[in-house]
């Protein structure tokens, strides 16, 4: 990300010391931004940044093409680009299929995408799955029913398999529209407020905070069932980390200790597939900490988890990337930085490769290398990620 805002600023002739200004940073950091020798980790900061330069977050967030660890990723993102283009014009293309099977497929899909997808298996499924389940929504059977299910594939499947292997955020907030469509329609509170869960890391990702505070406005889930528990538990620390990347600190205590009494009432869950519960929200706090910049408080919150005790390998590669990003900010711990997100690496290497948090914070990290066991790890990292240009 740091080569990018250098080239886009070259391109405009802007120096680094009104980009700087502009974003509310000083030219010492952005010149550590753009040389790679600091990891550019904070939403805040790209959005400001991307102000400053009168871009989009998005421009500054796309991976560099080709991408790393490509393999075939990039022809199944574009599989199911098609498919979702294609159901945007009302044309799917798939198959009318009965709703029990759509439900076994759909099932069969978020478990391989929770174990990591190491064969293959939701990229060769998921473009074929969205044109089945489509069609048969369009051929009027088991309406509610089959919406339901799309907005579980949509939030569940496409739009976090897309978020794991870097697709383009326009593509994702296709997904995030289609899974709107479907809770719109069906108009309960449960669908409403999956399809805000679902859609808000993307939101951010893109800059649109305020109308990701608009859908979380709109939904007000309640808390007589374990289900809805979780789900009201997850919507709050959604709010949380929204402030938090919001620049609105003041907001993001009340609805981690709601959503915290919550976690207690419930224990560790997985209704609806979001996995709700204690650890769960230790890790948001460790999302919201490094978006405060608060590394210290993340490193602290994430040496108190036991990620594979309780959250499937999709989710423990999220937790070890994100401790190894809070690691890496405290000086004397980067090279347990290396160690975690070497974890994360065995877990869902795809993941690694294309979280341009993580591939940042691994710049930095080679920049600050010695030639030692840990240093000569962080290379090899570098080298199967295809980081080396």
């Amino acid at each position: 990300m740091g080569r990018r805002l250098r080239e886009i600023r070259h391109a405009q002739g802007t120096s680094l010391r009104v980009v700087a200004g502009l974003a509310g940073i000083s030219p010492a950091y952005l010149s550590q931004l753009e040389a790679g020798t600091r990891a550019l980790d904070r939403h805040c900061v790209i959005v400001a940044l991307a102000d400053a330069l009168g871009t989009s977050p998005p421009e500054l967030t796309r991976l560099p093409v080709p991408a790393p660890g490509n393999g075939d990723t990039d022809s199944a993102i574009e599989a199911v680009r098609q498919a979702l283009l294609a159901v945007g014009y009302q044309r799917p293309g798939g198959q009318v299929v009965p709703g029990e099977a759509l439900r076994d497929r759909i099932a069969g899909t978020v478990d391989a995408h929770y174990r990591c997808d190491r064969p293959g298996e939701v990229g060769a499924a998921l473009s074929g799955l969205i044109r089945d389940l489509h069609s048969s929504i369009a051929a009027g059977r088991d309406t509610a029913e089959l919406l339901n299910l799309a907005v579980l594939l949509h939030t569940q499947v496409t739009v976090g398999w897309l978020r794991v292997l870097g697709a383009p955020v326009d593509l994702r907030l296709q997904a995030v529209v289609l899974a709107h469509q479907a809770a719109q329609e069906l108009d309960t509170s449960t669908a409403l407020g999956l399809a805000a869960w679902g859609g808000l890391h993307v939101m951010i990702t893109a800059g649109m905070f305020d109308l990701a505070l608009a859908d979380l406005d709109a939904v007000t889930v309640p808390t007589d069932t374990p289900e809805s528990t979780q789900l009201a538990g997850m919507l709050a620390m959604c709010r949380s980390l929204l402030a938090a990347v919001d620049s609105r600190p003041e907001d993001v205590a009340a609805p981690f200790e709601h959503a915290a009494e919550l976690a207690e009432r419930t224990g560790e869950g997985n209704a609806y597939g979001m996995g709700f519960g204690p650890t769960t929200v230790g890790l948001w706090r460790m999302y919201s900490c490094l978006d405060v910049g608060d590394y210290a408080q993340a490193v602290r919150i994430g040496d108190g988890l036991h990620p594979e005790v309780h959250l499937p390998p999709l989710v423990q590669a999220d937790y070890w990337i994100t401790y190894g990003r809070a690691l890496a900010r405290v000086r004397s711990r980067r090279d347990d930085a290396v160690v975690a997100l070497h974890r994360a690496e065995e877990i869902s290497p795809s993941h690694l490769y294309r979280d341009l948090f993580a591939t940042d914070v691994i710049t930095e990290l080679i920049a600050r290398s010695r030639e030692d066991s840990v240093g000569r790890e962080l290379r090899g990292m570098v080298h199967r990620a295809g980081l080396l240009r």
